[in-house]
């Protein structure tokens, strides 16, 4: 399960944070609107009612809306985050160095050839409604991805070279593969209960956001759900890890970058995250409040519309003819001054962008050579533009085939500043090659993206420690059926090269030859210039001292705490006290303020955390 959204490094190295296990309670970016209309509550408050009962409630400020509740469709980082708690995975990451450990399975072998692989079981996971768990679930949801392509909307590529599934008893399921495959010890997809989807008719339009509590075997349980305003969780005490130290998780949903910080301060939630730099200096030092600022796992770049088209060979959409030639692509990019943007948009919280896995990922982590690196250099940018035919008229402007001047459509997201101010940026750069540009800064970029009427946009993922899904977004594969279907693709990317290194890396199950073959994929999109890294952002966060005593970080040594590869941060979390004091000590700090059935919360905001083209963020 991967997600949309963009964060990185300093050139001076990152501030690390200062202690290992992080004291926190969470609370995203976002914006409060707040009316006298709203004085009656729109429905139940959930932070009022858990003050009233006692609960500890753990409250976790986001930006992004959610896109679905479905696993068979989520992409963004807020809502795979959720399904990660919601539902087990066959494994799970290491929070300490991400290798693979159990989840639903206890176990895994395969055969000597490595085209069969059995999993165990655990005995000891029911459903939160009470029936067992068992590898039924997991050949039925697997087949059900297999066999129905609305079900295999957000992970079908981890399913693409199944043969067959079964499940020969209750604690053993075995998976028959066509060729090797080297995700299988790192299959993202959540498990759901056969007894509760198999009623579903179509996966394309089921969110599983209306039957609640919903049924799940995750640490914890969804309960409630109100659109661009909260999502209420409470612990599974059956949990077979054990049960999360809060009783609640409520994830609370702001426009307004400032408004959660401000929230942040009072005591109103305690957990920010995709913090800008002035506002994260702005928290430095301030009475329990700490700021983690570590290397994200995310990246933000520059994605090119290479022609939409779909698998049956129709094109659609509206990009300019200019970007189809590479010449193009690199000259745009050459005029990009990354060292600037990461000075004064970044202000040090980010690494230069170069490959497209982010440096954390140090064994998939490729640079370009000094030959092959687009560093800045305008004059070589406009000696491109000349030899691809792209002259400047009396104007100064450079002119299409069409003969008029070129200007491009630039999708941004319109609650993320980062976006906007590198977008100013850019129209300076591109000017002083004689190209304008339309900064199109829009809450929703999701429809322009899929119908392929844009020309450039602001994209960004979440990257996993297997780099299998963000690298099979970019095959022929991914692209939509038709014209009228989503597909799994990010922008359109369709190159026989590419696919070819893709395919490889897939079936080699040596982890140096794997490694050698992913970072071949990296160069070879790197070179094509469809997508271009502008940075990895740092992951700034910030949370009470006084409401939470500890929670994970992953990886544990300098790590993020939203939207890790996996749930560690909200199971781990221990609440500061249990005295349900509402003044802002202890859990009931958490859930003072103003309640969410009183609070309008508009719009959408934030990073995404999956795919940024399925809203206006990231990805996971």
């Amino acid at each position: 399960m991967s997600s949309q959204d963009h964060h990185g490094r300093g050139r001076t190295g990152p501030r690390i944070p200062r202690p290992r296990t992080l004291r926190l309670v969470a609370a995203g970016v976002g914006a409060l609107a707040l009316t006298a209309a709203l004085a009656t509550p729109l429905s139940p408050a959930p932070q009022q009612a858990a003050a009233d009962d006692g609960k500890k409630v753990l409250t976790v400020a986001v930006a992004q809306s959610i896109d679905s509740l479905s696993p068979f469709l989520a992409s963004r980082l807020v809502s795979t985050s959720i399904l990660r708690l919601t539902y087990e995975f066959l494994n799970n990451y290491d929070a300490k160095d991400a290798h693979a450990v159990p989840g639903l399975a206890t176990e895994w072998k395969p055969s000597a050839d490595k085209l069969t692989w059995t999993y165990k079981i655990r005995s000891d996971a029911t459903w939160s409604d009470g029936k067992k768990v068992t590898a039924e679930d997991a050949a039925w949801t697997f087949n059900k991805m297999m066999t129905d392509p609305n079900a295999a909307t957000a992970n079908g590529s981890f399913v693409g070279n199944f043969r067959k599934v079964t499940a020969p008893s209750p604690t053993e399921l075995v998976i028959e593969l066509d060729k090797p495959q080297a995700t299988m010890t790192a299959l993202d997809v959540p498990i759901v209960p056969k007894h509760v989807w198999e009623k579903v008719g179509d996966f394309s339009k089921f969110n599983n956001d209306k039957d609640f509590p919903v049924v799940g075997n995750g640490p914890y349980i969804l309960t409630d759900y109100e659109p661009d305003s909260f999502v209420r969780l409470e612990a599974n005490k059956e949990f077979w890890r054990g049960a999360p130290k809060f009783d609640e998780l409520v994830f609370k949903y702001y426009k307004d970058g400032d408004a959660a910080v401000a929230a942040l301060q009072k005591g109103e939630v305690s957990f920010v995250s995709n913090l800008t730099p002035a506002q994260a200096d702005s928290l430095e030092g301030q009475e329990n409040i700490e700021v983690n600022d570590a290397p994200g796992r995310r990246f933000l770049a520059l994605a090119v519309n290479p022609g939409a088209r779909a698998k049956d060979g129709e094109r659609f959409g509206d990009g300019h003819e200019s970007l189809l030639d590479q010449r193009v692509r690199q000259a745009l990019f050459l005029a990009v001054d990354r060292e600037t943007l990461i000075d004064k948009v970044y202000q040090g919280h980010a690494v230069e962008g170069e490959g497209y896995i982010p440096p954390r990922f140090s064994t998939y982590y490729w640079k370009p050579s000094a030959d092959q690196k687009l560093a800045h250099d305008p004059a070589e940018a406009a000696r491109l533009l000349d030899a691809a035919g792209y002259k400047k008229n009396g104007d100064g402007k450079r002119v299409g085939k069409d003969g008029k001047p070129i200007t491009y459509r630039v999708l941004c997201h319109a609650t993320e500043p980062n976006d906007k101010a590198i977008g100013q940026y850019l129209k300076e750069w591109w000017g002083d090659l004689g190209i304008g540009m339309d900064l199109q800064c829009l809450d929703n970029v999701s429809d322009p993206w899929l119908a392929g009427t844009y020309d450039l946009a602001f994209d960004g993922w979440s990257v996993n420690p297997d780099p299998d899904f963000v690298l099979s977004i970019h095959t022929c594969a991914a692209l939509p059926a038709t014209r009228e279907d989503t597909g799994a693709t990010d922008n359109f990317i369709c190159d026989e090269k590419y696919d070819d290194l893709y395919d490889r890396q897939l079936a080699e199950y040596d982890p140096a030859k794997r490694a050698g073959l992913v970072k071949q994929a990296v160069s070879r999109l790197y070179d094509t210039g469809y997508m271009n890294v502008v940075a990895y952002p740092n992951a700034m966060e910030a949370y009470r001292t006084d409401q939470i005593a500890s929670i994970t970080t992953m990886p544990e040594d300098a790590g993020n705490i939203f939207g890790q590869d996996g749930y560690w941060s909200w199971w781990s979390a221990v609440p500061a006290d249990s005295g349900g004091s509402s003044d802002g000590g202890g859990s009931a700090g958490v859930i003072t303020g103003v309640a969410v059935g009183v609070v309008l919360l508009a719009g959408v905001g934030g990073f995404l955390a999956m795919r940024r083209r399925a809203t206006a963020e990231d990805r996971e």
